[in-house]
């Protein structure tokens, strides 16, 4: 509404000028530029709160659909290559990329699509995503049970009422083929139903010997414009992936060892299996002639199979899975399978209610979640046989996959509700605060099935944690604003204390401060965001009374994340594009009674950067080619295991993973109706790992390029 008022206003006083030697008040220009700047600020959709950027007191990160293709990003490692201070902290099995930020992992509760938690522990499609949101920090107000560090959302595309879309082939290293559908359009001649119909299916192998992996994802979707404030998106969402598990085996005495970097040391044979579906309805109107209402009806499943050897350096229970010095590996084989069902119901309302020189933003909702997750692990085969790293693996020699019987199957059911609530309050259009309040109700049961002895162990947990929020902040101009803010969250901990008692959840204290900057009418964007995030109440194995079981704990731990951001996107032009940032970062145990007080948590780089350069020639000879480059800073990480304090000469050590940079290369060109698309990938051939714990160490995949045709109709 300001806008067009000031519009008008600039409207009248440009008419009036004529008759004044056209003269124009330039504060009314410095004005207008505030707004223009303004009315181009978006937030994400996990706010939940209808504001611009410059309102909310936490940091940020949204890449869209044309920098989703720009970068031609087939994975959401490729997406993690924009987004400072948020990194792949390392691989399970080459099937999931295990994500972090700020000191903390981001597991499937931070993980959302469309707004919807989502598992994220197998390959995400990224053919069908419009873009992908990241809020830094805590958002445990709007989802409760989040970890502190962010929130991940990934939006997939949207019907459209107009005709249209594409086809395309690819072809990439690695004998990788993809072919990708997309059309959209109405459904009905008043055009009030649209759709769209995303699909995509890929299969290739590996720069490691013997692994392959199959994708299948479709999206359908459709919107219907119920009235004219009132709209009905109906969407579904499946993903099926397999694949060769590849653990990899480049460790021995907590030491990287140098082998080929496409030797492989699993099972031919081996196989993870993954399925997830998500339906959703989204309606949205309004009520009242004044309240948004926005509800949500979502059930979703995965199902996964892992088959396949047991890992290296695991443990010593499957057949002796340690690699001697020498490189000989006795190897066990694992199964597990894991199938889940999840629901989800949310209402949220909002509104802007303004009174005397207040204004008011206003957020209330509610939400219930409900988990049933079955666990069969079945027991370890051990002794499958003998093999030596250190010699090219020889497939044809393997025994045939045995039979496993199974060994307990845990049930987990976990009913979630919150409810929650927002206000942004603006005074003197200077100062706003946002005041935040969930309180939660989190119950758990549990039962672990033993098959061999046909007995069932029962638990039963009730949490009711309650986290506030208050932010602040400075409003300079339109341009420029200062924030601050301080939140909790809270972390669900499993096992019980020494009186049998089940733990209660540990509360996450963060605290914020930012600078956020739209400079050159908006075309430059600069931000600053320093972040300490403190757990003084970590879970433990308990040590009271010689107490050695893993499952008996007590809140006497305690860390310390403490770091900053710094981010800056340039579009100095409509064909340049150009995107930097910069993190740092420390995370540490300040209390511990089993490690070592000042020492790091594993996985964390203190420094991370990346850069995006992108150009699109406009005119002459080369009119319709586009060019970019891309690169990734990962500092020096450390993985293995930390020593313990509980151990007299421990042999747990931590394992320094060296700093690398990975620089990318895109290319395009449209012609009519067809573009081609092409990438060169870690152009310098950069040797590097991505590791989990000490059993899993898969390097990162060296020089690689693809090709992209696509026809669009």
């Amino acid at each position: 509404m300001k806008y067009y008022i000031y519009l008008l206003a600039f409207i009248f006083s440009s008419t009036n000028t004529q008759a004044q030697n056209n003269t124009i008040d330039s504060q009314k220009i410095n004005r207008l530029k505030e707004v223009a700047i303004a009315a181009r600020l978006k937030t994400t959709q996990m706010s939940k709160l209808n504001l611009t950027e410059m309102d909310l007191p936490q940091a940020q990160f949204i890449l869209s659909s044309k920098q989703l293709a720009q970068q031609q990003i087939l994975s959401l490692s490729d997406v993690l290559k924009n987004a400072n201070g948020m990194y792949i902290m390392g691989t399970t099995g080459g099937y999931q990329e295990e994500i972090a930020a700020r000191g903390a992992a981001l597991a499937s509760s931070n993980t959302f699509k469309n707004g919807i938690r989502y598992f994220n522990g197998m390959k995400i499609a990224m053919s069908g995503l419009e873009r992908v949101e990241i809020v830094k920090g805590n958002a445990a107000i709007e989802y409760g049970n989040v970890a502190p560090s962010g929130v991940l959302n990934l939006i997939t595309k949207k019907p459209k009422f107009e005709q249209g879309g594409a086809v395309s082939l690819s072809y990439a290293s690695f004998q990788n083929f993809a072919t990708a559908f997309d059309a959209y359009g109405s459904l009905n001649k008043s055009k009030k139903i649209a759709f769209r119909l995303n699909a995509l299916y890929s299969n290739g192998a590996s720069f490691r010997n013997d692994v392959y992996s199959t994708t299948l994802y479709i999206n359908p979707s459709v919107q219907i414009n119920v009235s004219p404030k009132s709209t009905l998106l109906l969407e579904a969402d499946y993903t099926y992936n397999k694949s060769v598990p590849d653990f990899g085996a480049g460790i021995v005495n907590y030491k990287l060892v140098n082998l080929p970097r496409e030797r492989f040391t699993g099972v031919s044979w081996g196989n993870y299996a993954a399925k997830q579906s998500l339906n959703s309805a989204t309606y949205s109107t309004t009520i009242l002639n004044q309240w948004k209402l926005n509800a949500i009806l979502a059930y979703r499943t995965y199902a996964t199979d892992l088959f396949t050897n047991t890992r290296p350096n695991g443990s010593t229970s499957g057949g002796g899975t340690l690699v001697d010095a020498q490189g000989n590996w006795i190897r066990g084989i694992q199964k597990t399978t894991v199938a889940d069902a999840y629901t989800l119901q949310q209402i949220d309302v909002t509104r802007t209610v303004k009174r005397n020189n207040l204004q008011h933003e206003l957020l209330i909702g509610a939400d219930a979640e409900q988990f049933t997750t079955s666990t069969i692990v079945y027991a370890n085969y051990n002794n499958y046989d003998t093999i030596n790293i250190f010699n090219a693996y020889n497939a044809s020699a393997e025994p045939a996959a045995p039979v496993l019987n199974k060994s307990t199957n845990t049930t987990m059911a976990v009913q979630r509700a919150g409810i929650y609530m927002q206000d942004l309050i603006s005074c003197a259009a200077k100062f706003k605060l946002l005041l935040g309040a969930r309180w939660n109700t989190i119950t758990t049961n549990t039962n672990v099935l033993t098959y061999t002895t046909q007995t069932n162990a029962l638990s039963n947990t009730v949490d009711k944690p309650f986290s506030p929020k208050i932010g602040l902040v400075y409003q300079l101009n339109a341009a420029h604003m200062l924030f601050a803010s301080y939140s909790n969250s809270f972390s669900q901990n499993t096992g019980i204390d020494s009186y049998g008692k089940a733990l209660p959840a540990s509360i996450i204290d963060q605290y914020e401060l930012g600078l956020k900057n739209k400079i050159r009418d908006g075309k430059m964007q600069f931000n600053i965001t320093g972040y300490s995030i403190h757990n003084n109440n970590l879970a433990q194995t308990s040590l009271a009374n010689g107490n050695t079981n893993s499952n008996i704990k007590e809140l006497a731990g305690a860390t310390r994340s403490a770091g900053i951001e710094v981010d800056m996107t340039y579009n100095p032009q409509k064909q340049i594009a150009i995107m930097m940032g910069y993190s740092f970062n420390e995370t540490i145990y300040t209390a511990s009674n089993i490690y070592i007080v000042g020492s790091a948590l594993r996985y964390n780089p203190n420094h991370t950067a990346n850069a995006s350069v992108h150009y699109e020639f406009s005119k002459g000879r080369f009119k319709n080619v586009a060019l970019g480059a891309i690169a990734q800073y990962m500092g020096l990480r450390f993985v293995g295991r930390s020593t313990r304090l509980t151990v007299n000469n421990d042999n747990y050590q931590l394992i320094p993973i060296k700093e690398f940079i990975v620089v990318d290369l895109v290319a395009s060109y449209k012609w009519k109706q067809w573009k081609c698309n092409a990438k060169l990938s870690n152009i310098f051939n950069q040797l590097n790992y991505h590791v989990h714990d000490d059993n899993s160490v898969n390097p990162i995949t060296p020089r690689n390029a693809s090709l992209q045709f696509v026809f669009n109709f």
